[in-house]
């Protein structure tokens, strides 16, 4: 690790304020709980001269109701965000996957939008200054080839966070703050599919809150595969959500992390109207195969990553299909 370079820091009280500095400051860094930006920064990967501190902007770390949906503020930690009683009681699949994030130390600083615009990471840019200096840079950060993917005309750094993917499959909007004004967006669009450049985010805008909306009906879960139970990130990771009609599947989303350069939703609408059953499973893996593009990692091969990636997709719409229907036959009794 390398001491952290020279920079000022900003702290607004505002987030409109926030918003304007970053958008004059020319490559100025926002940083919350900084679990993974001031790690970067000590190796190397980054020289922002400015970072804007968001930690004393009181609106972010709300957690309120807003006509039905749930309004999550981007600086909630995520060990605030598991262990909320809204989140807890209609969101549990939100909690799961703010759970399984790294370990109880980083979530306890960590924030749900950092976690939602973290870099993305490969085994090749994640590593000292030195080593990469000596190597060549790649496409990602100072250079002009990627080093995983070769004579690639893009960077296939891996999105890996946990949280994304379930709130696209839950269909939340992410809150966009812009100088003087918000937009709002699908949380898939604040993402797309190159390493290098993974985030849609404008200069001047910034993630101010996450709505979720209401369940009505839909059943979630998140499915992490990785080497250890803590700390790791997922090997591949799925998402899904459920709205069961009776022994037919009325819609099922499905979103995939920990294997591209952005967390990607599944196409899923052919399997709307069909049981769940062996052949609708095997569609969604010839689904997931399509969209996923795991790679090699350290420890292991692309093969067993797209292996767990479709074994763990089938296990977790088991558990939601048949959660559905012990409810349904209750409801019924």
């Amino acid at each position: 690790m390398n001491l952290m370079p020279e920079l000022k820091l900003h702290r607004p009280e505002t987030l409109d304020e926030a918003v304007r500095l970053k958008a004059t400051l020319s490559g100025a860094r926002f940083v919350a709980g900084g679990t993974d930006l001031l790690v970067n920064l000590r190796r190397g990967l980054g020289e922002p001269a400015d970072l804007i501190d968001l930690g004393a902007i009181a609106d972010l770390a709300s957690v309120r109701r807003v006509e039905g949906a749930l309004w999550l503020g981007a600086g909630v930690t995520l060990d605030e965000l598991a262990q909320h009683p809204e989140v807890l009681a209609h969101y549990p699949a939100v909690a799961q996957a703010a759970l399984q994030v790294a370990g109880p130390n980083h979530r306890a600083a960590a924030t749900l939008g950092g976690n939602l615009c973290q870099d993305t990471r490969c085994v090749f840019f994640n590593q000292s200054d030195w080593w990469r200096k000596g190597n060549g840079y790649c496409l990602k950060y100072k250079g002009d080839k990627c080093h995983v993917v070769v004579k690639s005309d893009r960077c296939y750094a891996t999105y890996h966070g946990d949280v994304a993917p379930v709130l696209m499959a839950l269909g939340a909007e992410a809150v966009i703050a812009t100088p003087g004004t918000a937009r709002r967006a699908k949380i898939a669009e604040l993402y797309r599919e190159d390493g290098a450049a993974h985030l849609a985010l404008a200069p001047g805008e910034a993630l101010a809150a996450v709505v979720l909306p209401a369940m009505d009906g839909w059943r979630a879960g998140y499915a992490k595969v990785r080497e250890r139970d803590a700390v790791d990130f997922p090997l591949a990771g799925i998402a899904a959500a459920l709205r069961r009609d009776n022994d037919r599947i009325g819609e099922l989303r499905v979103a995939i992390t920990g294997t591209n350069s952005a967390p990607l939703m599944v196409p899923t609408a052919e399997l709307a109207g069909r049981a769940w059953d062996d052949a609708a499973a095997a569609d969604l893996a010839a689904a997931l195969l399509k969209i996923g593009n795991p790679l090699k990692t350290t420890v292991v091969g692309a093969k067993y990553r797209r292996r767990v990636m479709r074994t763990a997709a089938r296990r977790l719409i088991d558990m939601l299909w048949n959660e559905a229907a012990r409810s349904d036959g209750a409801a019924r009794a």
